[in-house]
């Protein structure tokens, strides 16, 4: 019958002890390790958040070049330098003046007053507006803890300085904002405020004669203005640069609102509890 099965092929005997050894044996199943995530998507920055810097980026590049166009128009009392008012130096020694006349050619600045006026008063209430939302949501939500500097910022602040001038590989613990950074930003907040105040003064002396008085005049308080406007060019040179150095995951959670930690680094919200 076996035969008949399997015709032309022989059938070896049920009792040949040569048939166990010709049987393949089935593969046995081998358990897998369970797989352990070594990174986990983290929220960083809230919508809000995201959304007033976006906005804050273009409305301050806007003020800053229409307020060039303005200064372009000024003179000082003996209109030996016009359109370079102030200057870096020491009593008759002058280093630099701002701004030599190849930048204002470039900038296409002169007379444009009018249209640099027109600008600067429009993007003024955007620039005031989005500040004050952005520091009334600090202080409802919370952020404030990883923004205002506590006693840590200045020594943390030191030894980030010194890791970026490559002095050092001492990095403090890391955080949402190292110490650098919560003074950077705070600053950049007291700035914002002391534009609003410095420009108002400017633009109605008479109406806030009592601002004016209280932040040493007309005079002084354009002088305020105007390195106030300097300083916001610094610190977009210096945040330009450290986004940069910082890399993709530091910008993708500007954008996104998220960011890629390991497992096993404490949450943000854990950080802020403490």
């Amino acid at each position: 019958m076996d035969e008949l099965k399997h015709p032309g092929s022989p059938v070896p005997p049920k009792n040949d002890p040569l048939a166990a050894t010709d049987a393949v044996p089935a593969p046995a199943d081998t358990p897998r390790k369970p797989v352990v995530p070594r990174i986990r998507l983290e929220k960083k920055h809230p919508l809000a958040i995201r959304w007033m810097h976006w906005i804050n980026f273009p409305v301050l590049f806007t003020m800053i070049w229409s307020g060039l166009l303005i200064y372009w128009n000024d003179s000082d009392n003996a209109y030996k330098h016009p359109h370079a008012v102030y200057r870096v130096g020491v009593g008759p020694f002058t280093l630099i003046r701002f701004f030599p006349e190849w930048f204002w050619k470039a900038m296409h600045a002169p007379y444009q007053v009018t249209q640099g006026l027109g600008y600067h008063f429009f993007f003024m209430w955007i620039f005031a507006i989005n500040g004050l939302l952005y520091v009334l949501f600090t202080i409802l939500s919370g952020e404030w803890r990883f923004v205002v500097p506590d006693r840590k910022s200045f020594k943390e602040a030191i030894q980030v300085t010194l890791v970026d001038l490559h002095l050092s590989k001492k990095l403090p613990p890391q955080k949402k904002y190292n110490g650098a950074q919560k003074i950077a930003y705070t600053s950049v907040i007291a700035m914002g405020a002391g534009s609003l105040l410095t420009g108002l003064a400017i633009f109605k002396p008479t109406q806030a004669h009592w601002l004016t008085t209280l932040l040493g005049g007309y005079e002084m308080a354009r002088w305020e203005h105007f390195w106030l406007a300097l300083g916001f060019c610094g610190f977009f040179a210096v945040h330009v640069t450290q986004v940069l150095l910082a890399g993709w995951n530091n910008f993708r959670s500007m954008v996104s609102g998220l960011e890629v930690k390991p497992v096993h680094e404490p949450s943000l919200e854990a950080k802020k509890r403490h």
